[in-house]
């Protein structure tokens, strides 16, 4: 007998919480003395790093002048600094039809990915956002949250999650975009079964300024199922029947086409320096967190 699929409300129990700490704390090593540095902004202000010299201006607060420079050259000089800002994460994560397929369900693997990065992100005081897409309705995100406590309203509102109806990738990233004027990360979970293909929502997101990383989420028997002779299979977003075959013959040249269906999207990835990390069922989620992490796929 297959072993029952955990229940949403055990996804996100202690011994998982203990993994998220891990987590947080391996993170603040790995990025320790970079992390705040690569987060500047290029808006220029008064803040805490100095930027560059521009001339004084009538108007101008006279605490910022360049005095040392003004005793070489006699030139009122401003000092302008950078200013320091949240790292904005949103976390954008497919729970359409094809998600409730697999062993766990990919959706439930995604969840917990979504959890984790989350976790890691807020333990950073970071903002994040978890925007859902899949159905024909729209989701409405989870509201841009910041503080480890608040990892709490990521698993309520990840729990309330079910999947459902078709997936539309660049209909997800475009309304992202329009919804979300502060530019950021965007971590694209999916299993990236979208007939229109991911290279439009990815370049989407790429053109508006933000910083996208795709993890591919997908059950290992996907690419090898159990199944011989005629047989009639369903779509399970569109409800398209098909009769077919199914040999030894075809299911090797399956296996060949779902492993090229995998490698074009991180070619496409890789030539465009978007992170791409393979996310299959039976890798941990911790396991592949620490993947992102030695990568240096997250929290720029």
């Amino acid at each position: 007998m297959a072993e029952a699929a955990p229940r949403k409300q055990d996804l996100f129990d202690e011994q998982f919480l203990k993994k998220l700490e891990y987590l947080a704390i391996v993170s603040r090593k790995v990025f320790a003395g970079r992390v705040r540095a690569e987060r500047r902004s290029r808006k220029v202000g008064a803040g805490i790093e100095f930027a560059d010299h521009r001339d004084y201006a009538p108007g101008d607060d006279i605490r910022y002048l360049d005095w040392n420079l003004y005793g070489r050259l006699e030139k009122l000089l401003l000092r302008l600094f950078e200013e320091e800002e949240d790292l904005h994460v949103y976390l954008l994560t497919d729970a359409s039809g094809s998600m409730r397929t697999g062993h766990p369900p990919k959706l439930e693997h995604a969840m917990k990915l979504a959890a984790a990065l989350a976790y890691v992100a807020l333990s950073n005081l970071d903002r994040v956002s978890i925007v859902p897409f899949g159905g024909e309705e729209k989701r409405d995100p989870l509201p841009p949250a910041r503080g480890k406590g608040r990892i709490f309203k990521v698993f309520n509102f990840l729990r309330e999650l079910e999947a459902s109806g078709r997936t539309h990738l660049y209909d997800a990233a475009a309304e992202l975009v329009h919804r979300h004027k502060r530019r950021g990360l965007v971590v694209l979970t999916s299993d990236f079964y979208d007939p229109d293909g991911v290279e439009g929502a990815l370049n989407v997101l790429r053109h508006h300024r933000f910083e996208p990383i795709a993890i591919h989420v997908y059950d290992p028997r996907e690419a090898r199922p159990e199944l011989k002779g005629d047989l009639e299979i369903v779509d399970c977003e569109t409800g398209e029947a098909r009769p077919v075959t199914i040999s030894s013959k075809v299911l090797a040249a399956f296996a060949r086409e779902h492993e090229r269906y995998l490698a074009d999207i991180e070619s496409f990835c890789a030539s465009r320096a978007i992170p791409y990390f393979r996310a299959p069922t039976d890798l941990a989620f911790d396991e592949l967190v620490l993947q992102i992490f030695r990568r240096g796929g997250f929290l720029r």
